[in-house]
């Protein structure tokens, strides 16, 4: 008989966007006449930039020729990709080796795909309010898990706590769902603890083109003695708009190194390579092409201009709260506002409010965890046109 894996009965039945998806197409269906504002989940609207497209362009016509065909590619991505991504980073005063960057088809994938290389033994710290991933993905394997809380006392940005253990640490700064932003002296607090307990950081920088202040750090390298604790996960989903063109990296130094059960050393560069080339084929050298071309000077200059649309959408967002009165975070170095919900409803009282009133969707806190109860989430990924229209249905619902 096969058994099949018990741990599937911890996970609610849907995925939250998933969720969200049914009850808007359960709307739109009885109610066909109405226009839906959508800005709930975090994808892109803007289309990709003009270099990236020629640079995709140009590789699918090298794949239709005999003498530039190309068949499988490394595993961990082509060294043209690795080497302009460890250019970016350097603008950050980051020196990394090119092989300690993994290219791969998106942030969320190797988000679960890491819990490879862990042992289920560990102790699993993870966020709450937090990115339902880190959590489902644990939950699958059967870890233990701690939740620090993100409250408005401490920002939504918990710090260690030195009474309590973790060997694998989840952060997402700019975060998902908050937009809050750790300093880099909270992150060195963070890495010091992670060096006291040999724990590992994940460290989700999906978010870190938005970030506006020099003195916030783009990657958790930029602080001392994270090379031996961490592990990066970055997109170009919200960079460059590659939400349906999938691709991200991971970074895995080689000083990261940790131990068996039994006292064995493994550096987990070499045991993320090892995973890679036994489950992952890679991503297809077409799309690694248009990679390259977001971190050339003219696609950085491109993406940017992208980046500033939706932060002016961010804005908007924000000055109809402020004129409703509504408390909220985020939407400065985030493309996330998080905001308090209104007259004291629930998350998703909030969003059925919102749906069946206003005809606008958002994303309920309270599927980011317990803590996020009370809570909305709202994105400013959408068109300027359709932010307006939204915040226009807030004003005139919520306010003063």
């Amino acid at each position: 008989m096969a058994i099949i894996n018990e741990h599937y009965f911890e996970l609610k039945e849907n995925y939250l966007f998933a969720e969200i998806a049914h009850r808007v197409a359960a709307f739109a269906e009885k109610h066909p006449d109405k226009k839906i504002i959508k800005m709930g989940i975090g994808d892109v609207t803007l289309p990709l930039s003009d270099c990236v497209v020629d640079a995709m362009a140009k590789a699918v016509k090298e794949m239709g020729k005999k003498e530039t065909f190309r068949g499988y590619g490394p595993e961990q991505g082509y060294d043209f990709v690795q080497k302009a991504i460890a250019n970016y980073y350097a603008q950050f005063g980051v020196g990394l080796s090119v092989t300690e960057f993994f290219i791969s088809d998106g942030a969320k994938s190797d988000c679960g795909n890491l819990t490879d290389i862990f042992d289920d033994a560990n102790v699993v710290l993870i966020p709450n309010p937090v990115y339902p991933v880190y959590l489902d993905t644990n939950l699958m394997r059967g870890r233990k898990i701690v939740y620090m809380a993100g409250t408005p006392e401490n920002g939504f940005l918990p710090m260690p706590d030195p009474k309590q253990h973790a060997d694998i640490i989840y952060l997402c700064s700019p975060n998902n769902p908050t937009g809050a932003v750790y300093t880099k002296e909270q992150l060195k607090i963070w890495v010091d603890y992670a060096l006291k307990n040999d724990a590992v950081i994940l460290f989700d920088a999906a978010y870190e083109c938005f970030i506006t202040d020099d003195k916030i750090p783009h990657s958790i390298f930029e602080v001392d003695g994270a090379k031996k604790c961490a592990i990066e996960l970055c997109s170009l989903s919200k960079t460059a708009g590659f939400t349906g063109t999938r691709c991200g990296y991971t970074i895995v130094p080689h000083d990261l190194v940790r131990k068996t059960k039994d006292g064995r050393e493994l550096g987990l560069n070499k045991m993320w390579l090892r995973r890679q080339t036994t489950k992952f084929n890679g991503v297809a050298y077409i799309i690694q092409r248009g990679a390259e071309a977001v971190f050339s000077k003219e696609g950085m200059e491109q993406c940017k201009k992208n980046i500033a649309y939706y932060q002016e959408n961010a804005k908007i967002i924000m000055k109809a709260l402020d004129k409703c009165g509504i408390k909220y975070f985020g939407g400065v170095h985030s493309p996330y506002i998080w905001l308090q919900c209104p007259n004291g409803m629930k998350s998703w009282e909030f969003f059925d409010y919102l749906l069946n009133n206003l005809a606008v969707v958002g994303t309920p806190g309270a599927g980011f965890g317990t803590q996020g109860e009370g809570y909305f989430r709202l994105t400013a990924f959408g068109s300027k046109e359709n932010t307006q229209e939204g915040m226009s249905r807030f004003t005139a619902a919520f306010g003063k």
